[in-house]
């Protein structure tokens, strides 16, 4: 890789940085000595040693996704944006697709060498250089902050100047470092900086000439705070220690850069949960935790500082194994993935790479990181996870990925997991026809849902208890609605769910908590109770107890139990949305019973109640440009103690289902009957705030 000779640089206008507060470890800690082969002549993030290794890589069926980032380049295309489409005030989408276009290049022209890919890696370099600012966040009005375009910029462009060497023009390389140094470095100091002391913030806000449209610009007066704990704090601190990285010994602000990065990575170590969970969900999950590993990965190469450990890598990809959820059938095309920005999310469904999606979770998870800790740490079961879960969608996950390392298929151990965030999983395995129900309890997160208490659940290679995909980021789209408990599978009280915010301040985290009380697991079944009362009484303060509990009778059969209590009558609707982005999602109610088909799989559901009960269906109230929801509702009438139990059998399409038999007692419920050879003869006890559950 290349090692650039020291030159002149112009003063960057960072301020000055001190360590972090609230930083779990010193940074003596996490210094090691050397290894024997760390140096300025090392890469960045592979050397030239490695590239057989990665071109043989990038042909394998594993890593098609990467290598078709690649090579499917339309060179005239993208020649002629850069030249004469490309606006400079426009960064949402004409400077990403610049940066991605300097990456994806340098990285192609290392590793197969067509002269293509450097011409255009080149010509959107010295393109991406002449943006006056490179991001569209302000500080006081005049200083650009670094939230996701200048370090993704930033990271780019180091890449970009270690891999090329020499093909990069003399001229070229000191423009690019020249604006590293002036513009994209002290973009994520001040970002870093401000969400350090975000007292001494002058004031975050949108760049006024920047064309990001103003129906999605919200206020960024509290986003110091906010993003302090959020995925766009690791983005500015990866591409900060790159910077540093790349100017140690040439720079006399390369230590203070290093330092405020390794501070802000240390500090945000704690949003991760000691078990590795992720509160923003695998979606952000694969994005954050690569981004560490990158800024681990250079610090340690090139300085021999090791913070690879500064998480539990093992456990955070254990994370990722639990929300793997694949189903069968075949892909469903989003109609409007190419259209332009609409703060909506985008994204073909894949069901092979289907997901627990609670958050913003997308329709599928990066796994890119997983090679990277299964070398780092020896384990051979996130080998199987980088080769066999999720996809591999950053070029990182080539230069990672070892698809003859020693690998271990997860056990039954991992079929029921309480994460410490209170996310509960609980599955037969992690083939498509197997089966997986998810509760999401816990707290609140950015990108989160209104969702507490939420379940999904498929079986049989098919979704039946949706979450829905593609929710909207600014409360000014439809699809905003998607974020609420109405859109969930979850409780309404008097046709309102719980707290959330209004989206003035973006995707940020509300106030609502639901917490796990009991959580058990046995030979063939699980069961889980989770108490949201809290949530629902920030808005509803007549709600005095909101408690879900699921049993699960693998590998057919769930239970689930909602009680609500009001100090005031009010009716209570428990709802369960239907997967139906591919138009074959189907709900049936009549009286007690309801049926969700899919293509791959059905459900039937038999309801009871303390009082009087009913099932219909019927579809949020959406655009049908925006796509149909149906779900069905279960209504249990005005009172102030509601009981509502569904239980419910899944099936292959057009397979049988048994007969259960919900009888009320005195103390609770009964549960009895048979499906597809499977007793059934389950007693709940509701008298106590955990019920008491015998599996007969």
């Amino acid at each position: 890789m290349n090692t650039p000779t020291r030159r002149t640089f112009l003063k960057s206008s960072a301020v000055l940085a001190a360590t972090l507060p609230f930083a779990r470890l010193p940074l003596g800690a996490a210094t090691a000595a050397n290894p024997p082969s760390a140096g300025p002549g090392r890469g960045l993030l592979f050397d030239p040693a490695d590239l057989p290794r990665i071109r043989a890589n990038l042909d394998l069926p594993r890593c098609a996704e990467i290598r078709s980032q690649l090579l499917d380049v339309d060179f005239a295309a993208e020649t002629k944006f850069v030249r004469e489409e490309s606006r400079l005030n426009n960064h949402v989408a004409d400077f990403m697709r610049l940066w991605k276009l300097v990456q994806n290049c340098a990285f192609a022209y290392t590793v197969w060498g067509d002269r293509r890919q450097l011409d255009l890696c080149l010509l959107a370099l010295r393109r991406m250089c002449a943006y006056p600012r490179w991001d569209y966040f302000l500080e006081g009005g005049k200083d650009t902050i670094g939230l996701q375009r200048a370090p993704e910029a930033t990271i780019a462009a180091c890449y970009a100047l270690d891999w090329l060497g020499a093909a990069v023009p003399a001229d070229l390389v000191n423009l690019t470092e020249h604006r590293i140094l002036t513009e994209g470095a002290p973009a994520c100091y001040r970002t870093l900086y401000g969400m350090k002391y975000p007292d001494r913030v002058k004031g975050w806000g949108f760049d006024p000439e920047d064309d990001y449209p103003q129906a999605y610009r919200v206020s960024l007066a509290r986003w110091p705070l906010i993003l302090n704990a959020t995925n766009l704090k690791i983005i500015p601190t990866c591409g900060l220690g790159l910077a540093a990285v790349w100017f140690h010994g040439r720079h006399p602000d390369a230590g203070k850069w290093l330092d405020l990065s390794r501070q802000s990575a240390q500090a945000f170590a704690t949003m991760y949960g000691s078990d590795g969970s992720y509160d923003e969900g695998v979606g952000y999950w694969g994005y954050t935790t690569s981004h560490l590993a990158m800024l681990a990965e250079a610090v340690w190469r090139r300085l021999g500082l090791d913070d690879r450990k500064l998480i539990n890598y093992p456990g955070t990809i254990r994370f990722a194994l639990s929300m793997a959820m694949p189903c069968g059938g075949g892909v469903v095309a989003d109609p409007k993935l190419g259209t332009a920005y609409n703060a909506t999310p985008k994204g073909n469904y894949n069901p092979a790479l289907d997901l627990v999606n609670f958050c913003d979770a997308g329709v599928g998870m990066d796994v890119s990181v997983a090679g990277w800790v299964g070398s780092t740490a020896h384990d051979p079961l996130c080998h199987h996870v980088a080769q066999n879960t999720g996809s591999l969608r950053l070029l990182q996950g080539a230069v990672w990925y070892q698809p003859d390392a020693p690998s271990q298929a997860p056990g039954p151990d991992l079929h029921d997991v309480r994460l410490s965030n209170d996310w509960v999983i609980s599955r037969t395995g992690w083939a498509p026809a197997d089966t997986v129900v998810a509760l999401r309890s816990g707290g609140p997160a950015n990108h989160e849902h209104a969702d507490r208490n939420s379940i999904i659940f498929k079986a049989h290679g098919d979704r039946l208890f949706h979450d829905p995909f593609r929710a909207g980021y600014s409360f000014t789209t439809p699809q905003w609605l998607l974020r609420l408990t109405e859109a969930h599978t979850a409780v309404l009280i008097n046709g309102q769910g719980h707290q959330y915010h209004n989206g003035s301040e973006g995707t940020n985290a509300s106030w609502a908590v639901a917490s796990v009380t009991d959580f058990r697991s046995g030979p063939g079944w699980m069961t889980v109770t989770s108490d949201a009362s809290e949530a629902y009484a920030l808005v509803l303060p007549d709600a005095a107890f909101v408690v879900r509990t699921l049993v699960f009778l693998k590998p057919e059969v769930l239970l689930v139990l909602d009680r609500v209590k009001l100090k005031s009558t009010a009716p209570v609707q428990v709802r369960f949305q239907v997967f139906n982005d591919d138009g074959k999602g189907a709900a049936t109610a009549a009286g007690t019973t309801f049926g969700i088909d899919r293509p791959l799989a059905s459900l039937r559901a038999t309801v009871a109640s303390a009082g009087s009960v009913s099932a219909g269906t019927a579809k949020l109230a959406l655009p049908e440009s925006v796509g149909v929801f149906p779900y069905v509702e279960v209504v249990s009438p005005s009172a102030t103690d509601h009981e509502v139990l569904t239980a419910c059998t899944t099936a292959p399409a057009g397979g049988a289902h048994g007969k259960l038999a919900v009888t009320r007692t005195a103390s609770g419920w009964h549960i009895t009957g048979s499906h597809s050879g499977q007793k059934v003869d389950v007693t709940l006890q509701t008298t106590t705030s955990v019920p008491a559950l015998t599996i007969a």
